[in-house]
């Protein structure tokens, strides 16, 4: 399970304090997948980083009984400097995984062919993306966090064969989903939550979270 007990979360703007969580509490157990709607700018990007441990809260505990992975699409992970080789066979000794299986599975899911063998500063935006989607695949997650506002690559052969992996392993595994468009929701999770102006209201179901998200627009 992945569980906030009383999180609060804020930042100052300058003139202003916004307020992202205030005293939030929630649980969010496995085989039991969450949709977050909010609209664009309350902080939803903030909540899925605190919920991979990218961020910390300022006020409150996250506790993660499993393994939550770090949000689709991050590439804060990769060190410039280093080769995609080095830093996939880097990122496999955290997790405790095979490097030679993590490192294969990423030449042959990202085909950046004589690339891999380059530091990944030389890479092109797209390369990036394919090499961190890559990454989050040949790791093995209990739960997955998906952020609206993830970076997408535009290789279609990537896409075809990324996207029937990750329908594969989103079919066993837990997903988090933050987003302004229920829509979006409707293809992972039966429960929902209303992030409104630091306050999250969870339901049991979508349709009782898209009444308030509508009503509040």
């Amino acid at each position: 399970m992945l569980e906030f007990d009383n999180v609060s979360k804020s930042f100052w703007t300058g003139t202003q304090r916004k307020v992202i969580l205030e005293r939030a509490s929630f649980r969010v157990e496995l085989g039991n997948s969450l949709g977050i709607l909010a609209p664009n700018g309350t902080g939803k990007t903030t909540i899925i980083n605190m919920m991979s441990g990218l961020e910390k809260p300022d006020d409150g505990e996250i506790r993660r009984g499993c393994r939550v992975s770090f949000p689709l699409g991050f590439m804060g992970g990769l060190i410039s400097k280093h080769t995609g080789r080095e830093n996939v066979r880097f990122i496999a000794q955290l997790y405790d995984l095979d490097p030679d299986y993590v490192e294969a599975f990423c030449r042959w899911l990202c085909e950046i062919n004589e690339y891999f063998e380059m530091p990944v500063g030389t890479y092109s935006s797209g390369m990036r993306a394919r090499l961190s989607f890559a990454l989050l695949l040949a790791l093995d997650f209990d739960i997955y966090l998906i952020d609206e506002g993830m970076p997408s690559t535009a290789d279609v052969n990537f896409n075809r064969k990324a996207g029937a992996i990750l329908r594969e392993r989103l079919e066993k595994a837990t997903i988090i989903v933050v987003s302004h468009q229920a829509s979006t929701l409707e293809k992972f999770c039966r429960s929902a939550a209303v992030l409104r102006k630091g306050q999250l209201h969870m339901f049991d179901t979508l349709e009782e979270a898209k009444v308030l998200y509508d009503y509040e627009a």
